[in-house]
């Protein structure tokens, strides 16, 4: 069960309490509308800040403090959820009642929590140069190697000619050049206006109660200047115009992606059974196309489809040979068409059904899988626990799944092949 607190205006407490784990979680997000001015500077500050405090003047500083905790850890995590982005950390360590009598770790993680958000090494008004410089230079390159996957770059791509103006096609990362121009003074006063504008979202899963978990969080809160703004709800995707793009490039295997869109979205009646249609025609290793398209046929190295609940899209990716392309695109077509009909057997309907459960129960089996279910639910507007979401799941009938496929409409592809530029 979570308990939900409001603490102040804008910042909201999850509390799981759960006491079956030896390690606890803790995490802090700043919650903003996805923007291309800022979504470089969101994804660059956690790791900027983790670079070192007053008292703990570099990483090596940060980590000692961390092994202190009984071996504690602190992580960026930036996220993309429907129409917001969200930048903060992570912190995992070992709950209290594993520490030596006497000990307790919640407390001074918590602390070390506000240390890192709120006391870093400042220079002429701004982060310091060297950390700035250095989280740029690997940012930089975790976006760079995130194109060298080209099954990734495929479906950016493709998300990218989909959603046009809507700010789900913006990049999580944001772009090189972007975090080429970021300076360490502008990233600061950023950050300050994110401390005192944003909606702050604060999760906890471990074995304290939640009125100790607020209670230790009151020196962390007592400090920011709050002058919260608003934040507007989740939209279905706003798409721009649709294309048929191909894109030439030095590779070997050929990417072709195709999205769909869908009114359906995480917030309907009908999102499980939009789900269950995805895990029945292309997700995973029982669905049409991955038995039909890669395992009968072998037009393709690697198929599956995708579905973004928050925007309603559903996406298609292949790894093809480059004369195969207008014949696999029949086949994903073919397939889909099959689901319209109804021609769905139980037996896959069975084991798409099955697919989506197993994901469910496993939600629970780790704190950092509960938090990231919970606290990305929060934010996205799905308002279903695990427990609710597989009964949803299992009462999907097959006449449920047709009447789901029959609002897919074909909005772009896009075919990344070889050959020179």
């Amino acid at each position: 069960m979570i308990h939900t607190q409001t603490l102040s205006p804008g910042v909201t407490l999850r509390c799981c309490r759960d006491p079956r784990f030896k390690q606890g979680c803790l995490s802090f997000q700043l919650i903003r509308q996805m923007d291309a001015r800022e979504g470089a500077m969101n994804a660059l500050l956690p790791s900027v800040l983790l670079r070192g405090t007053k008292t703990c003047p570099d990483l090596r500083a940060v980590t000692q403090r961390l092994d202190d905790l009984y071996g504690a850890s602190a992580a960026p995590m930036v996220r993309r959820i429907g129409d917001y982005q969200t930048t903060g950390l992570y912190c995992g360590f070992m709950d209290d009642r594993f520490a030596l009598p006497g000990d307790r770790v919640l407390e001074p993680m918590a602390a070390f929590l506000e240390e890192i958000l709120l006391d870093p090494p400042l220079e002429d008004g701004g982060f310091l140069d060297a950390f700035v410089e250095g989280e740029k230079t690997n940012l930089i390159a975790l976006i760079e190697s995130e194109r060298n996957d080209k099954r990734a770059y495929a479906m950016t791509r493709l998300l990218k000619t989909m959603c046009g103006g809507d700010p789900f096609g913006l990049p999580r990362l944001g772009e090189p050049e972007q975090v080429a121009a970021i300076d360490p003074k502008a990233l600061y006063r950023h950050y300050r206006a994110l401390l005192r504008e944003s909606r702050v979202e604060i999760f906890y899963v471990g074995s304290a109660r939640p009125e100790r978990v607020a209670g230790m969080l009151e020196g962390l809160l007592g400090r920011l200047e709050r002058s919260c703004r608003p934040l507007p709800g989740q939209t279905g995707l706003r798409p721009g115009p649709g294309e048929d793009v191909t894109e030439v490039m030095d590779v070997t295997q050929g990417k072709l992606c195709m999205g769909f869109v869908t009114p359906i979205t995480n917030r309907d009646p009908e999102f499980a059974a939009m789900q269950v249609l995805n895990t029945v025609y292309g997700s995973g290793m029982t669905s049409k196309l991955f038995t039909q398209v890669r395992e009968k046929l072998s037009l393709c190295y690697s198929i599956g489809s995708s579905y973004f609940g928050t925007k309603g899209i559903l996406a298609v990716s292949a790894g093809i040979d480059f004369d195969k392309e207008d014949l696999t695109r029949e086949r994903i077509l073919a397939l889909l068409e099959d689901c319209r009909k109804g021609d769905i057997t139980p037996q896959e309907l069975t084991a798409g059904k099955e697919a989506l459960l197993s994901g469910l129960r496993a939600v629970h089996d780790a704190p950092g899988s509960i938090e990231n279910y919970y606290a990305t639910a929060a934010l996205s507007g799905l308002d279903m626990t695990p427990a609710a979401y597989m009964e949803a799941v299992d009462r999907v009938t097959p006449a449920q799944v047709r009447a789901a496929a029959e609002t897919l409409t074909l909005h772009s592809t896009y075919f990344l092949r070889g050959g020179s530029q």
